[in-house]
């Protein structure tokens, strides 16, 4: 894990999150809710952050998974 995240950050570590956490991004403040998924990758509603597959991006500027902040944990 590398220590040049900011605090909030999903850095890649699942344990930060609960299947139900809502995260981010910090580029363009795009929102991934698993209660919605994601149109633009077809991910279906009720799928986790920590789910995601490997070549997921952010749907609105292709930021990396690791530059997404939790704001909201459940």
């Amino acid at each position: 894990m590398n220590d040049h995240f900011f605090a909030g950050s999903y850095g890649g570590d699942a344990g930060k999150i609960g299947p139900r956490t809502r995260l981010e991004c910090k580029i363009c403040w795009h929102v991934y809710d698993p209660a919605l998924g994601d149109d633009y990758w077809q991910i279906p509603a009720g799928t986790p952050f920590s789910q995601l597959p490997e070549h997921w991006t952010c749907p609105e500027c292709d930021a990396d998974k690791s530059g997404f902040m939790v704001i909201e944990a459940a």
